[in-house]
C-alpha cells in the first residue's frame, strides 16, 4: 500500500454538510488563438500590406502558429460520492491503524510493567539472614542461669558447650575468608 495524501478543500466540507447540493465551480477555459490567414511571401507582395505590420504579424511571413507552450491542466473532478467513498475508505485505514497501534501500546505497558516488578524484586528483596551459630546453646546456658541464680556453677557444662561451639563457628568463618 502506498503513501498516499489527501486534501479536503472547503468546498467538499459545503456539499458534505449541505447534504449532497451540488455546487457549481467556475471553471476558466483556456483561452486558444485562432488561427489566423497565412499568406504566401508572392501574394503578400499583391495584398500592399504595410511592412510595419509585417514585423507585428508572426504569421505575415507565413509562420504556422504554435499552440502556448503551457497548457493548464484541470484534474478531472471526481463526483461527490467518489470523494466521499474515498474519505470513509482512507477513514477505515486510519481506524485499523489506530487498532494496530493500541494494541501494540497495551503489549508495550504489560512489558514495561512486568519489568518494573522484576527490578523492583530484585533490588528490594530482602536477603535471607544467615542463621546465627549456636543460637540454641546460648539459649540453654541463658535458662540455667535464669533457674540457678544462686548457684551459677550448675551451668559450667552448658557454658562449656557453648563456647567449644563458639569456636568451631570463627574457624569456619575464619577459613571461608582466606
Amino acid at each position: 500500500m502506498g503513501d498516499f495524501t489527501i486534501q479536503i478543500s472547503s468546498n467538499l466540507v459545503k456539499q458534505l454538510a449541505d447534504d449532497g447540493v451540488k455546487i457549481k465551480k467556475k471553471t476558466r477555459k483556456p483561452k486558444t488563438k485562432a488561427p489566423r490567414e497565412q499568406f504566401p511571401a508572392k501574394e503578400q507582395q499583391k495584398h500592399n500590406v504595410d511592412d510595419s505590420e509585417t514585423l507585428k504579424s508572426p504569421n505575415a511571413v507565413g509562420w504556422p502558429v504554435q499552440p502556448p507552450l503551457f497548457m493548464p491542466i484541470t484534474p478531472p473532478q471526481l463526483p461527490a460520492q467518489a470523494e466521499i467513498d474515498a474519505i470513509r475508505s482512507v477513514l477505515q485505514d486510519s481506524e485499523r491503524v489506530l487498532e494496530r497501534l493500541q494494541k501494540h501500546e497495551d503489549d508495550m505497558v504489560k512489558q514495561v510493567t512486568q519489568k518494573a516488578k522484576d527490578l523492583h524484586e530484585k533490588e528490594f528483596k530482602i536477603p535471607q539472614p544467615k542463621p546465627i551459630p549456636c543460637l540454641v546453646e546460648k539459649d540453654a546456658c541463658l535458662e540455667c542461669y535464669k533457674e540457678n541464680v544462686k548457684d551459677p556453677l550448675k551451668c559450667a557444662s552448658l557454658v562449656e558447650q557453648f563456647s567449644n561451639c563458639a569456636r568451631m563457628a570463627r574457624q569456619q568463618v575464619s577459613s571461608v575468608e582466606k
